[in-house]
């Protein structure tokens, strides 16, 4: 049953209904499994065209749409980000090498709902620089999700998330951020990774959005290159990002991209 009420925020942010929940559980659990059944695809060698390619054939079989296949012109069904690349990188022919952290960004579309989600991966022997800034990264994320309930606001979200990265000497990333979704691939509000406590709009139950902080081990500051999708961090530091869909409850809230074989974290922990 999806939401006919349309009603929306002062500031925008749809709320949905509790019935629509569900859908967004069923397209979120497809997206973090194909990330699970990908996990044994990540190896030394590989190329992120060819997981790429994976992730499409996944798509396809589960008979769900790829969101991202054709969104501005965009031609594939994952984001696969290496290294110092922030987001938004494209599958192509390269070849992953031994120490390679990577993120993996998919979404689905399933019966209309979005469900979106990334993680972490690493190919070969993952070095400790790389896994402390995962583990914060990771953490970091955890403490947004933590500040999610009704009455708190999107400021207390961000400012969980900074205070923490940069407690660990991280840097969040500013030129990114997490976005509304439902039936829409992104609507708002905006969910800065950063903030004030107490500012910006009320969390809301029935408000769906994703959390998706990226982390750097440098300076905070992006570039995008000439093929106008991939963001990489200007001082070539590593960078990592998690993300989870979320919907909030009456007392709390709901991760719909829960990974269903608990392979969120790469070191499975």
């Amino acid at each position: 049953m999806r939401n006919n009420d349309g009603r929306t925020t002062k500031d925008g942010i749809r709320i949905y209904q509790q019935a629509d929940y569900a859908g967004m559980h069923v397209a979120g659990e497809l997206a973090a499994r194909i990330l699970d059944d990908i996990t044994a695809h990540i190896f030394v060698g590989q190329t992120t065209g060819a997981i790429d390619g994976l992730i499409t054939k996944m798509v396809e079989d589960a008979g769900a749409t790829s969101a991202t296949i054709g969104y501005k012109g965009y031609q594939h069904a994952s984001c696969i980000s290496v290294n110092h690349v922030v987001c938004h990188g494209i599958p192509g022919d390269k070849k992953l090498k031994d120490g390679d952290i990577l993120n993996i960004d998919v979404t689905v579309i399933v019966d209309g709902w979005f469900g979106d989600t990334s993680r972490m991966f690493v190919a070969g022997k993952l070095p400790l620089k790389a896994k402390r800034l995962i583990q914060v990264t990771h953490d970091s994320l955890m403490k947004g999700i933590e500040a999610v309930k009704p009455g708190n606001t999107f400021g207390d979200i961000g400012h969980a998330i900074q205070a923490y990265a940069e407690s660990q000497r991280m840097s969040v990333v500013r030129d990114f951020c997490g976005h509304g979704l439902g039936l829409v691939f992104h609507a708002p509000p905006n969910v800065l990774h950063y903030g004030r406590p107490g500012t910006g709009p009320t969390l809301e139950e029935g408000m769906f959005f994703t959390i998706e902080p990226m982390i750097n081990l440098g300076r905070p500051e992006t570039k995008i290159l000439a093929d106008d999708w991939t963001a990489v961090t200007r001082d070539k530091s590593l960078s990592a990002q998690f993300e989870h869909s979320i919907g909030v409850t009456a007392d709390g809230c709901e991760v719909f991209t829960l990974s269903p074989g608990d392979k969120f974290h790469p070191t499975y922990g």
